[in-house]
């Protein structure tokens, strides 16, 4: 595997590699199996296959997330390895906003509710980082974890309207044992919030499954799962950021006989987390 911090470096390394089909798997670091079934999905489905590792200050909107997410790139640089990762693109701030930078790219469709709405100004962070990535390495598919579902809608959404010739791939949500879906934060958590935070996807499973059995309204099914987080974090200083009902492919008011999303976000002492499953018909 290959290592380059610069612009230069990458479009020099991708020039080697010229009738490759890439896959690109954009990170933050910090990488655990999630990443990694990503990268494994992009390496069934590329000849070439570039990961980046990069913290992107845009797309926090919180000053203290940002401070508080840290990264091991000689751990990452050997997990990728591993997995034959071909091409590592690993940029500092300064490389990807250079002095007097002030052009951004930013979608109005996907991301006016859920995270777009309690998290102002990140989505317009990941758009403009990953449309420069793409940009830069013009692959041929993009692979995007569906824990950030409404990510991957709004990167799907962008590359089609800018005519960014790339597939975007959904990659489905990888858990721990318990459920637990798979997160960089996961580790902030305390054991105690740990074991709280697992009723966050048991949540996702009744609603599930109270749908399956014939309960059609919708405003009982979340005023259920709102129940089943609240009795497990009441004595806790953890919070419900939103519970939200959203038609699976558009993000607006669920559409009926049609599949939709049920997305949930809690946030705890030291960080925040989402989930979210899809229900069928």
């Amino acid at each position: 595997m290959k290592t380059v911090t610069s612009i230069k470096d990458l479009k020099l390394a991708l020039e080697k590699n010229p009738h490759a089909q890439i896959g690109f798997v954009p990170t933050m670091g910090d990488l655990h199996q999630g990443h990694l079934s990503l990268v494994k999905t992009a390496k069934s489905q590329s000849d070439f296959v570039v990961v980046s590792v990069f913290v992107n200050p845009t797309q926090f909107n919180n000053p203290q997330d940002l401070e508080n997410y840290k990264i091991n790139l000689d751990s990452d640089k050997e997990l990728l390895k591993k997995n034959q990762v071909d091409l590592l693109f690993a940029p500092t701030p300064d490389v990807m906003y250079p002095e007097g930078f002030s052009t951004y790219v930013e979608e109005n469709a996907f991301t006016q509710n859920l995270c777009g709405a309690s998290r102002p100004g990140h989505f317009k962070g990941v758009t403009t980082i990953v449309a420069k990535l793409f940009n830069l390495i013009k692959p041929q598919k993009a692979f995007f974890g569906l824990k950030d579902y409404q990510q991957f809608l709004t990167i799907k959404k962008m590359a089609t309207d800018l005519n960014f010739d790339v597939e975007i791939i959904p990659v489905p949500i990888v858990r721990e044992e318990d459920g637990l879906a798979l997160s960089s934060r996961n580790k902030r958590l305390s054991d105690h919030d740990r074991f709280r935070a697992l009723s966050i996807y048991k949540s996702l499973l009744l609603a599930e499954q109270t749908f399956k059995k014939g309960e059609r309204n919708l405003a009982a099914i979340k005023e259920l799962v709102r129940q089943t987080i609240d009795d497990a974090i009441s004595d806790t200083d953890a919070f419900i950021d939103y519970i939200e009902f959203v038609d699976a492919d558009h993000l607006g008011a669920p559409i009926p006989n049609s599949r939709f999303l049920i997305a949930v976000a809690v946030q705890f002492s030291n960080c925040r987390l989402i989930d979210n499953r899809v229900i069928e018909p």
